[in-house]
């Protein structure tokens, strides 16, 4: 199980979110509106010769878990970092009673996108929302913080897109929303992982303090093939 953790966007790709995506057996990435993740089904040899017939040339990609691995010629990497992969060991969440929480969808996409493009929380797009669990707080009209479960399969299911507003920040908004994600998931048998940079010491101290304990590091880079 460990090794499918290892590989989780390419068992989500082909297993959960296959609809959502476009490829073959060796490569493959979510289709136009969504995130551009992509997924090798090996890793130590990653078939960038299929993937090719699968991206616009100039077109960016992310991919996490290849740190051993050179991008072939025909190739750039635009940017990478170092990911810190977490596995929830902790009980069950109390319930929040109070946390006026909705589930996110099509409606509430622009305002997701607003928030995201404020925060920054990672890879996001509009269709984000139909690829896992998204829920969301809102002032008004303004959604101010949400967090969502994205990546599935294999009975892992990943906590993503975790953001608040600067103008709330510091209140503890996006630790009940991942703390209320926890909850659900682990009442549907699920375990529990989320990917923090490793950059972000005071946040990856928080998860850890939440109940995380570190699994791996891998490498997550930004690719385009070259025009």
């Amino acid at each position: 199980m460990e090794n499918l953790l290892d590989n989780i966007v390419w068992h989500t790709l082909l297993g959960p979110h296959a609809q959502f995506t476009v490829g073959n057996v060796r490569a493959r990435r979510y289709a136009a509106g969504f995130p551009a993740f992509v997924g090798f089904a090996d890793q130590a040899r990653p078939d960038f010769a299929a993937l090719a017939g699968l991206v616009a040339p100039g077109e960016q990609l992310y991919y996490d878990g290849l740190e051993t691995v050179s991008v072939p010629q025909g190739w750039a990497v635009d940017a990478e970092c170092d990911l810190q992969k977490m596995l929830w060991n902790a009980g069950m969440p109390a319930a929040d009673q109070t946390l006026n929480a909705i589930r996110l969808g099509p409606l509430q996409a622009p305002a997701a996108m607003q928030l995201v493009s404020l925060t920054k929380p990672g890879p996001f797009s509009a269709g984000s929302l139909q690829l896992g669990d998204y829920i969301g707080v809102f002032d008004g009209p303004h959604l101010f913080a949400m967090a969502g479960a994205r990546h599935c399969a294999g009975g892992y299911r990943e906590i993503s897109g975790a953001c608040t507003h600067p103008d709330f920040q510091g209140q503890g908004w996006a630790r009940r929303l991942v703390l209320a994600l926890i909850r659900r998931h682990l009442q549907e048998q699920e375990k529990i992982f989320l990917r923090v940079l490793l950059e972000h010491e005071q946040l990856h101290r928080l998860y850890l303090g939440m109940g995380f304990d570190d699994h791996a590091v891998s490498l997550a880079r930004t690719i385009r093939l070259c025009t």
